[in-house]
């Protein structure tokens, strides 16, 4: 879905449009100055959303990159580690 290019005055003037378009239809508004593109709006769960897929595509680029450079682990020796401190976290707790 392509982003609705609005200018600025829009902005200010049909904020209501605006704001509509983007929970109603998911679609980015991109609101231009002077005919060059200056800021993005969408909606606050699309923001969420996109942020959350963001921090993901991080951890596996960093996941990825400790594979290439061979900093891995047998997975039951990760599960081991992973129940043992889940384990103090609760002794600690009590």
């Amino acid at each position: 879905m392509d982003a609705i290019i609005r200018p600025s005055s829009d902005l200010r003037n049909h904020y209501s449009e605006i704001s509509k378009e983007c929970h109603e239809n998911r679609t980015p508004v991109i609101i231009t100055v002077n005919g060059r593109g200056d800021t993005a709006v969408m909606g606050l769960q699309d923001y969420y959303q996109m942020r959350s897929e963001l921090e993901l595509l991080r951890t596996l680029a960093e996941a990825e990159e400790d594979v290439v450079n061979g900093r891995v682990s047998p997975m039951q020796e990760t599960f081991d580690d992973i129940r043992k401190s889940l384990l103090e976290r609760k002794s600690d707790e009590v």
